[in-house]
Formats: C-alpha cells, structure tokens, sequence
C-alpha cells in the first residue's frame, strides 16, 4: 500500500498540475487590506466569562503595519470603526481599501446589474459613501480566491500566534473589561509596527494626510415601540419601558450595545444582538404588566427571559411542584418584583438560600428576608424661639430716596 501510494504521488508529481502562488510586488502607500479573523481560540474571558469575538484586522501589505479592533461580527458597523480606527491611527490614507466579497461591504446583484458571472457581487451604497468619504477606492478580491487577500490572512495567523504566546507570558486570558483587552491588543500592534517603521516611512510619503472628520461609530435609526412593549432593530428584538408603547423613539446602534433616545433623553442602554430573530426582554419592563395579568405568564413567547439567573428557574420550577399553576405564577412573580424594585442579587441570595432547605417558602418568604424592617429614626424637636421673630418686626427700615 505504501508503494502504491508513493508511485501515485510521483505519478501526480510529473504529470499532474498545481495552482502556484504568484508573488505580488506591492506599492508603497497604495492598498489598506482588511479582513475579519475570529479570536476566540485564544480563550479570553470578560470578567471571568467567555468571550466570543472577532478582530477587524487592517494591515498596509508593502510595510505589513497593522492595526485592529475587537467586534463581535463582521458588519457593516464593525468594517467602519476598524478602517477608520486604523487610518486615525495612521494619519494618512492609502489609495485603495481592499476587502473580501463578505456581505458587509457587497451584496448579490440581480440579473440586470450583472456584467460578468452569476456569481459576481456589487458594492452596497452605505460602504460606497464610506468609501467616498475617506477618500479611498473601495476593491474586493474575486470569489473564492482567500488568496488575493493573501498578505492581511497571513499576518491575521502570525497574529493571532503571537497573541498566544504573549498571554502565555501574561499568565491569564482573563481581562477586567473590554477595554483593557483592547489596549493590550494594542499595546502588542505598537511593538509590531516598531520594526516596521523604515518601510512604513515610504509609505506615508506616499499617501495623503487625513483630513476628514471619521463618521460616528454608530447608526442612527427611527423605530415606532410595538404595543408589546419592543422594538425591532436589525433583525432583533429588544423591549423598552412600557410607558413608550406606541411612541417613536431614537436608537443609536453601536458595535457592542443600542441607546434607546425619546424627547432627547437617554432611556435604556443594551448589548446589541447578533444574528436574526433574536429577542432580549427586560423582565424590570413587562413586571407591572405581569403582575396585572398573571394568566400571561405561563405560556409567554419570551418567558424564558423572565428568569434573570438559573437560581430564578429554579425558585419557579420548586414552586410549581408544590402549588397550584396560578398561584406559583402569582408567587414568582412577586419574587421577581421584589428583584425589579429592588437588588437583584439580595433576591437571588435569598432564593439560593431557601432552595437549599427542606421547608416551605413562598413569595412572602423572600420578602422577609430581603426586606428588613423598616428602623424609624428618633426626632429630637428643638423648641423654637419667638423672640427673633418679633425683633425683626419691631424694627424699622430706612429707604434711601430715588
């Protein structure tokens, strides 16, 4: 078998052929490539939680200078705080901006837009006028040729290694907040592009300076709130306060989180969902509601997200095995009001507590514990005297003539 197989190899050798690697001479200062590479082998954590994300990668191929930003998808919004970040870190502007054919920059074009193949993409206006505004000329690679954009995918491997390897030196991938795994990301970029700075020097002479303001780092959009208490933003749902039912509000989408504006006033601030049809209810809006109408809790689309810990599913699950349906609905959501008006994590406390013992407890149980009696301070009144009272009276007050 083994001499089967190296004949076949040295048959495929001397009479098969091979896509070759055809070796690019680059431009000072003429193309920025950017790529999205996934870095959630690296293990990080957010305060002690899994961290899934990606890095918006832009790198110069002639100098191989490269700067990046952590998002958690490759859209639209993420491409445009990357390529500005970068070129605001840059100072200057390449010719060209180079990216692969992702739907955050293309889309499918329709039977008559078509010059070429069935397959080929065109550019959506947002990143056009992205484009447009930095001054660059916007270009992909062709399908399915990763190869094309071959120096930004080499340097997102060589990058993500030596990540690795500086947190292995680290001694933790656990970062206290986004923030401080960004500037650590950067911190390690600056080093890199120290021994690039002879090359990088030719190309800045021959780019042009920046001289435009970068776009804001979100996007702005008009919503009208359902009369379920939500609205539908990129594909997602998200609730509100229920006293905007049927109001038109302002939301801001950012990388990370969505502002919800009414009357200029800053209401709610959310992480930002990816994907589609995904749904984030705030339990603290639909309370007072629920609580009018206990009968909707059973069977609600979103009660899943009803229960804001696991020891919260559990409460409720011990609590139907021992009472009635109505009344372990009544009684857990008085618990989570007890949690809406107050501290989520004295209720979630007590609840661990209470789950752990064998006696019965009930909504007023929990109540006892995270509400202590109220102390009524002693007053101590002071008499009042009278006396400057009748001084201020008796006395006379000159004016002086106009």
């Amino acid at each position: 078998m083994r001499t089967f197989q190296r004949r076949v190899g040295n048959w495929r050798a001397l009479n098969g052929e091979e896509l070759l690697t055809l070796e690019q001479v680059h431009q000072p200062g003429e193309v920025m490539q950017t790529d999205g590479t996934w870095m959630t082998k690296l293990g990080i954590r957010i305060g002690g939680e899994e961290f899934p994300h990606m890095l918006i990668h832009s790198v110069l191929p002639y100098s191989n200078w490269e700067w990046g930003r952590v998002v958690q998808t490759e859209s639209l919004l993420a491409i445009r705080m990357g390529v500005q970040s970068a070129l605001m870190r840059l100072g200057y502007v390449p010719k060209i901006h180079q990216t692969d054919n992702s739907t955050a920059a293309t889309h499918k074009l329709g039977p008559q837009a078509r010059d070429k193949s069935l397959r080929e993409r065109g550019f959506n206006e947002e990143y056009l006028e992205l484009m447009s505004h930095l001054g660059m000329e916007p270009r992909t690679i062709h399908i399915g040729s990763p190869n094309e954009n071959g120096d930004v995918e080499s340097v997102n491997g060589t990058f993500k290694r030596a990540v690795k390897q500086h947190l292995l030196l680290r001694g933790s991938c656990d970062f206290e907040s986004l923030q401080a795994y960004e500037e650590f990301l950067w911190q390690f970029m600056e080093k890199r592009n120290a021994i690039r700075s002879e090359r990088l020097a030719e190309e800045v002479a021959a780019m042009s300076a920046l001289a435009v303001q970068p776009w804001p780092q979100m996007r702005e959009l008009r919503v009208r709130v359902s009369h379920a208490g939500k609205v539908r933003v990129m594909s997602n749902s998200y609730s509100v306060p229920s006293g905007l039912k049927g109001k038109r509000v302002i939301v801001r989408v950012y990388e990370w989180q969505i502002e919800v504006w009414y009357a200029n006033q800053l209401v709610e601030t959310m992480p930002r969902l990816t994907g589609i049809n995904k749904h984030r209810v705030n339990y603290r809006h639909v309370i007072d509601t629920l609580l009018r109408k206990p009968g909707g809790f059973r069977n609600y689309r979103h009660r899943d997200d009803l229960f804001p810990s696991s020891v919260f599913r559990q409460a409720w699950e011990r609590l139907n095995q021992r009472l009635t349906p109505r009344r372990a609905d009544i009684a857990y959501l008085q618990i989570l009001n007890l949690a809406a008006k107050g501290m989520e994590s004295d209720v979630a406390a007590a609840l661990e507590e209470l789950l752990t013992s064998d006696r019965a407890w009930n909504d007023q149980t929990v109540a006892e514990k995270v509400q202590p009696r109220l102390m009524i301070p002693t007053l101590e009144i002071t008499p009042v005297d009278l006396n400057a009272y009748d001084q201020l009276l008796g006395g006379g007050v000159d004016y002086d003539a106009a």
